[in-house]
């Protein structure tokens, strides 16, 4: 039975950063990875980004095998029993520990139907799967309109590839941004070669005439050769839960990142944590997160008592537009939009009790230590107060 002083559940980024972490304190201490995945852990954003854009495949790879941890491969980890310390797999191989950090990440959400003919864009395996289908010159359908589908549907139509988008919102990232910039975007991905079918849910999939069809809610219909879902994930917190460890929308984590379980912590996509600057409990699915967190995690694991505090922030990318964001992004809030350049460069604010909850920097460049200050501060503010307030 294999036991480590520290082991690591989730092979992603947080994995890895939590490794770096422990490191940084522990040189030596054993430390074991349990991942379902075959692969060693890897930066996840390439994915729809750099890859397609002729990045080289193994620099995406983190190999904390390198710094001494033990990657188990292939293994998911189906049973935890806090009291004994003890972690079993799916093969029945248990594993025992002193630390142990819950980086079970999420699983994509899935529709009703069309069973393993849709594709549910989560892994490296899916990319290479997607890419050699993009070199046969097929046809494809993106359900979603968030960040995989909107980054996807770029990407292939980078490659030459025919594309339609279907998502019921009224346009392409309208969960984050204000409207006009919604339907803005809907425009420009058009103009780009990509069909954009707004305000359509799906509710069915068949095969017709050796191609796909994909059905809506208004009877519409879109065949292709492979139709990809990008609708979000649902946090891994089973094994958590089962373990009487609390979960609420993610697994509950302190400022230290500790469940209510001794020497069990978490991070990444599925731990649930509060964050000071915005007063409210949240759940971040985004790079800059993982590998923060994971950080800290691992740094805490070996013995440190490092608050996490930090404010996450997320990028994209949309054929040649770009941003970083950072805060609390609902639509719903007071927005003001401060463009250098309509729709092409600018900073978007949200604001909620006079307290700016959000910003978006929209071809705005190394800014967002300054929109997380803004943030911090109490105000209060009125969206005229922010005009000219971050450029670049």
């Amino acid at each position: 039975m294999p036991h480590y002083k520290y082991l690591i559940i989730g092979g992603g980024m947080t994995a890895a950063s939590a490794v770096d972490g422990i490191r940084q304190v522990d040189p030596d201490g054993s430390i074991g990875i349990l991942t379902a995945e075959q692969h060693l852990p890897y930066d996840r954003p390439p994915l729809t980004k750099g890859l397609w854009k002729g990045r080289p495949l193994e620099k995406i790879f983190r190999k904390p095998d390198q710094k001494g941890a033990e990657v188990h491969t292939g293994r998911e980890a189906v049973s935890l029993d806090p009291q004994t310390r003890r972690v079993g797999d799916q093969e029945g191989q248990e594993y025992t520990y002193e630390k142990l950090l819950l980086a079970t990440g999420g699983s994509p959400r899935r529709l009703p139907f069309g069973g393993d003919r849709i594709l549910y864009y989560r892994t490296l395996d899916d990319y290479q799967h997607l890419r050699k289908q993009a070199e046969m010159g097929m046809q494809f359908a993106i359900i979603g309109g968030g960040f995989i589908g909107s980054e996807i549907a770029a990407a292939l139509q980078m490659q030459g590839q025919k594309v339609s988008m279907v998502f019921p919102e009224v346009g392409i990232g309208a969960r984050l941004f204000p409207a006009d910039l919604a339907e803005f975007i809907n425009g420009y991905y058009r103009e780009k070669g990509v069909e954009v079918l707004a305000g359509e849910l799906v509710d069915g999939l068949d095969q017709q005439g050796g191609k796909l069809a994909l059905h809506t809610k208004s009877g519409r219909e879109v065949r292709a050769d492979q139709i990809v879902a990008g609708i979000g994930i649902v946090p891994n917190t089973a094994l958590a839960e089962n373990a009487g460890i609390e979960v609420a929308n993610g697994i509950v984590v302190d400022e230290y990142l500790r469940t209510n379980q001794p020497d069990i912590l978490s991070a990444g996509d599925v731990a649930s944590f509060y964050s000071p600057a915005l007063g409210k409990r949240m759940r971040v699915e985004h790079e800059d997160n993982a590998n923060t967190m994971g950080w800290a995690a691992g740094r805490n694991m070996a013995g440190e008592e490092t608050p996490y505090h930090h404010l996450p922030y997320f990028y994209s990318d949309m054929f040649e537009l770009g941003y970083e964001a950072v805060g609390d992004l609902n639509p719903a809030l007071e927005t003001f939009a401060d463009w250098q350049e309509p729709y092409r460069k600018g900073v978007i604010y949200y604001l909620e009790d006079g307290r700016v909850r959000g910003v978006i920097l929209w071809d705005v460049w190394d800014q967002v230590e300054t929109a997380r200050n803004l943030i911090a501060e109490p105000g209060p503010f009125e969206a005229k107060d922010l005009k000219g307030r971050i450029t670049g």
